[in-house]
């Protein structure tokens, strides 16, 4: 942490876990090698990887097939696009309007490549329409790739009713659960997915190490050649003491949930009561807290004429007075565009550009966001008086 900073941007990046800090320097003391060494140093190195590869199959509920490490969600994500379609016949590739731009361009590459790209409808919070899903289920579609928790909105989908649905026809299913994991309870058994993505950094865990879950029976084509590690799907060094900390980190989370995301939920819950009693903020996505992700909280602000007002701007004044938050995905948090998710649910581009993010997490006490209101009210004055101007 910062000092000083009330850090609320956990969809972006989440602190590190001082225990997940220390299992890895314990393991860095001896579990440094190459695991694909064949001496001593080597064999434990690798012996932690694959205690590692266990528990984390263990902690979602994978009984039967396959962890592969990644450097991150990007990776993983591109994984499973590139690697299921590139081993298929073109057919039909669905996603929502929801997804990371780490599945919006690999679709776009596979457009090139002759596949068929369609995207789900979805209502005015973000949900996916299941008749029309059920539609659009039919031949040619191969797969469907699907966002479990929007970082943008924080719609949760019903991903039981579509995982469901694709056993049904026959179809694969890969879901990007970046923000899910180690947010609610994740279980593979029960809602059998395909190919799940996840990223350590999102759960208090190391940056530059994330994961694809691969059901029995799931076959990639591999992205990266070389040396033919991670059971051929990935070539590379392994990340041994990243892929041990991801594991105690996701471990630190899912072990005792649903108590961390109800806790989260009740800060969130009351600072939307508190903000969207102000004039000039709604909120945006589900207003169901059981359809969205229990530590986020997306609004959109106008002028107390109703003029919407910039999201990026919103961010800045609220830093100048110590808080961090967002206006969007970390990826392109840099481009002063219309929020592509804030589209999909039927804004205007003036509307699209308006959006403000909170993301909570355990390090936060109540007390954290007294100040909270106050501060978001003088900086939205602030902002309704310069767009005046």
């Amino acid at each position: 942490m910062v000092d000083s900073l009330l850090y609320l941007d956990a969809c972006a990046a989440a602190p590190p876990h001082p225990l997940v800090l220390a299992a890895m320097a314990e393991h860095h003391a001896d579990c440094w090698a190459n695991p694909s060494s064949l001496h001593s140093a080597g064999l434990m190195a690798a012996d932690l990887l694959e205690r590692s590869r266990l528990e984390l199959a263990a902690l979602v509920g994978l009984k039967k097939g396959e962890v592969i490490f990644t450097s991150g969600g990007t990776e993983a994500n591109n994984l499973a696009l590139f690697g299921v379609c590139r081993r298929l016949t073109p057919g039909r590739l669905l996603l929502s309007p929801l997804e990371h731009q780490s599945v919006k361009a690999p679709a776009a590459q596979l457009r090139l490549e002759g596949w068929q790209i369609e995207l789900l409808p979805v209502d005015q919070q973000g949900l996916v329409k299941l008749e029309e899903l059920e539609k659009l289920l039919e031949p040619p579609t191969r797969l469907l790739s699907l966002v479990w928790g929007s970082a943008e909105v924080g719609t949760l989908q019903p991903m039981a009713a579509v995982a469901a649905l694709c056993k049904a026809k026959g179809v694969l299913l890969h879901s990007d659960a970046v923000q899910v994991a180690g947010e609610v309870l994740v279980d593979l058994e029960a809602i059998p997915v395909d190919l799940l993505s996840v990223s350590a950094h999102k759960f208090q865990g190391p940056r530059g190490v994330g994961a694809l879950l691969l059901a029995d029976g799931i076959e990639l084509q591999p992205q990266i050649r070389g040396g033919a590690q991670e059971g051929g799907h990935r070539s590379g060094t392994e990340p041994v003491i990243l892929a041990a900390g991801m594991v105690k980190a996701l471990e630190l989370r899912q072990t005792c949930q649903p108590h961390p995301a109800e806790q989260l939920a009740q800060l969130r819950d009351r600072l939307m009561e508190q903000l969207l009693a102000l004039i000039g903020v709604r909120l945006s996505g589900p207003s169901n807290p059981k359809q969205r992700l229990p530590h986020h909280l997306s609004l959109l602000l106008s002028s107390p004429e109703g003029v919407p007002l910039s999201g990026r701007s919103m961010v800045r004044a609220m830093a100048r007075g110590g808080v961090a938050c967002s206006s969007g995905s970390a990826c392109s948090s840099g481009k002063e565009l219309a929020n592509s998710n804030l589209l999909a649910l039927g804004l205007s581009d003036a509307e699209a550009a308006s959006g403000l993010r909170f993301s909570f997490g355990p390090w936060l006490e109540p007390s954290d966001l007294d100040e909270i209101p106050a501060l978001f009210e003088r900086c939205l004055a602030e902002l309704s008086l310069e767009k005046l101007q």
